[in-house]
């Protein structure tokens, strides 16, 4: 692997941490929101990652040779929660049904913090890998010299 590929890697985690984040902080915003646009009540989101083949015809011919290998992550897609809604009582709030229970979001704050963690602790390691590798050319510069 290359320098270039090394970027390439670390840069692809940091864009897929970031969306993950995101989802995370929209899910934090919304765990009161009763009414979406389709009607419900908010659905927590969350990424999927999958590996990122590598981009150069040679690459991609070495990849088939070593079964596979990747360059990176990307988002395969945005998971959106199909679990059905908390019921919670409050005859009072504008969206209660009949008998008082209002359908609210199936959001945990507690696991999405512990999410949001792990997903700033995965952007600080990419940080880290991004860091190492320009200090890495940095050296290789400095032995040309």
């Amino acid at each position: 692997m290359d320098f270039f590929n090394s970027i390439q890697t670390s840069s692809s985690g940091l864009s897929a941490q970031r969306l993950r984040m995101n989802l995370i902080s929209g899910n934090l915003a919304n765990v009161n929101t009763t009414r979406t646009r389709d009607g419900g009540p908010y659905r927590r989101k969350e990424a999927i990652f999958a590996a990122q083949p590598m981009n150069s015809e040679f690459n991609k011919i070495l990849t088939d040779r070593l079964n596979n290998q990747t360059a990176g992550v990307r988002v395969d897609r945005i998971y959106e929660d199909t679990s059905p809604p908390l019921m919670k009582y409050d005859p009072s709030h504008p969206h209660a049904n009949d008998k008082g229970y209002v359908a609210v979001p199936n959001i945990n704050p507690m696991e999405e913090m512990v999410n949001m963690i792990s997903a700033t602790r995965g952007f600080e390691a990419n940080v880290t890998a991004l860091k190492a590798a320009k200090e890495m050319a940095l050296k290789a510069l400095e032995i040309g010299r």
